[in-house]
């Protein structure tokens, strides 16, 4: 008979590249780049424009897209635990106080704007040149209040709640098989700043680090609640400041 120490261990050691594969797998699939790409495709098969008439982005086409992928992605998500027979309310919520949590969160709004406007003034100060983008596309596409109202509640339920299960959940894939959950942060952080590639080099620096930021704050205390109600109140004060200033 075996020593029961390399009894235990051997199973692990077999499993343990192809449950790193999969896990790569799932992070790709979850990082909202396949699904997006997916839903684009199948909108404009029906027929929606990507363009308003004007030749700006038709906010129909990317509300659809942002609520549709929200779902999609944390439906994946909640799939993949549960077939690793995970408990969704453990790795994303974790064993926390709900209300203190969100309360942090709350706390942290303030936070966010310093980082982004540090981000911006060390970029607009140092390396102007990242500023290649003069007017946000997204916040050009705000024609009516009715456009802003219901790009409201998109950016917190595609951002400040899709995005944060998604760091949660590949932060948590990382810390499992893919060299911990620092890296995962990172990793994520860095591909977050590339999906806002469309407002300049600057706001992908400024968002990149955003993610950063609720990633480790994540990692930290274990629960999404915090990163998903700052990530949301942060979302939702940009839009009431492009109100504040048109």
């Amino acid at each position: 008979m075996l020593p029961s120490s390399v009894d235990a261990s051997l199973p692990t050691r077999t499993a343990l590249p192809t449950a790193r594969i999969g896990a790569v797998l799932e992070v790709i699939i979850c990082s909202g780049f396949p699904t997006q790409l997916l839903l684009i495709a199948v909108l404009r098969g029906f027929g929606m424009p990507i363009q308003s008439a004007d030749g700006g982005l038709n906010p129909q086409f990317v509300f659809s897209v942002s609520l549709l992928d929200a779902g999609l992605v944390i439906g994946l998500v909640l799939l993949f635990l549960r077939a690793h027979h995970e408990s969704a309310r453990e790795v994303l919520l974790g064993r926390v106080r709900m209300l203190r949590e969100a309360l942090v969160g709350i706390a942290m709004i303030p936070l966010a704007f310093f980082i982004v406007v540090l981000i911006m003034a060390i970029v607009l100060t140092y390396v102007p040149q990242l500023h290649n983008v003069l007017n946000n596309p997204l916040e050009d596409m705000l024609k009516t209040r009715t456009d802003a109202a219901v790009f409201a509640v998109v950016v917190m339920i595609s951002g400040g709640v899709r995005e944060e299960v998604q760091r949660g959940f590949i932060v948590h894939r990382f810390g499992q098989y893919l060299g911990g959950g620092a890296l995962g942060v990172l990793v994520y952080s860095a591909l977050f700043g590339l999906g806002h590639l469309e407002q300049g080099y600057d706001a992908m620096i400024a968002t990149a680090t955003l993610g950063a930021f609720w990633g480790f704050v994540y990692l930290r205390r274990g629960s999404i609640i915090a990163p998903v109600v700052s990530h949301a109140g942060f979302n939702l004060a940009q839009v009431l400041k492009h109100l504040a200033l048109r």
